[in-house]
């Protein structure tokens, strides 16, 4: 090779090698990651907050707002789940859903449909059995387990913490949620007892009832009384000036 080719083809080596530079310091090209490596996926849920004057276990929110929480326990027909969120949305209202770890095991992109709706996603143990019935290693070790599989979907641990089979924490739980990372439970004032298939109109009832703001009402994915309620439900709250919103926004 001539000097003068030799010296071009250094000058295109150089010019491609800063290119190529160049290319990688704009993002144009990212680095390979390492053999086995798998990133964190990024945050799509908050972490759990600490409300300052609000009690450990909390039952209702403020009662000189306009708003209420609905509640759903997170498990069951996944296709049922997806028709009370569209239900909820088309109506302008936001919901709070506790999953069982189990359900979100075996349908891992319920996580990520509630989440993209604006809605607050939390923990409802693993298994969903007597929690309150477990000594508080027992119960630390249920309430962690449905925490890793929230982590592993969505980054967080989700918002919020509710017991299993329990309107109220016992002593030992409430340890258990604390040191599992949630700095409150989450229990509810108004019941609508939908799990026991009384009928839509029995539903609304059971919720329209009692509810006054600040409520927090437990429904549950899973049962079709409560898909056919629902818009009953949301259009009383309407007339009664209550917006349904997520917990977090009841307490904010």
């Amino acid at each position: 090779m001539k000097p003068t080719d030799r010296r071009g083809a250094l000058r295109a080596g150089a010019a491609a090698a800063l290119a190529g530079a160049l290319a990688t310091a704009c993002g144009t090209e990212p680095a390979p990651a390492p053999a086995g490596h798998r990133p964190a996926p990024a945050p799509l849920a908050p972490a759990p907050r600490r409300f300052p004057g609000q009690p450990d276990e909390i039952t209702h929110g403020p009662r000189d707002r306009p708003r209420v929480a609905l509640t759903f326990h997170g498990q069951g027909d996944p296709a049922l789940a997806r028709r009370l969120l569209a239900q909820a949305e088309h109506a302008g209202a936001r919901v709070t859903v506790l999953a069982v770890g189990g359900w979100l095991d075996t349908h891992p992109g319920m996580a990520r449909r509630i989440l993209d709706g604006g809605h607050d996603l939390g923990n409802h143990t693993q298994r969903h059995i007597d929690i309150n019935a477990m000594t508080e290693a027992e119960a630390l070790a249920e309430i962690e387990a449905c925490a890793g599989r929230l982590r592993r979907l969505t980054g967080s641990v989700g918002t919020w913490f509710r017991p299993s089979r329990a309107r109220n924490a016992a002593p030992a739980v409430l340890r258990a949620a604390r040191r599992a990372g949630y700095p409150h439970v989450l229990s509810y004032d108004v019941d609508s007892l939908d799990f026991t298939s009384p009928g839509a109109a029995a539903v609304v009832r059971n919720v329209t009832g009692p509810v006054r703001a600040g409520s927090v009402v437990r429904l549950h994915f899973g049962y079709p009384d409560t898909a056919a309620a629902l818009p009953l439900l949301l259009a009383d709250l309407d007339r009664r000036g209550l917006s349904a919103v997520t917990t977090t926004e009841l307490l904010s």
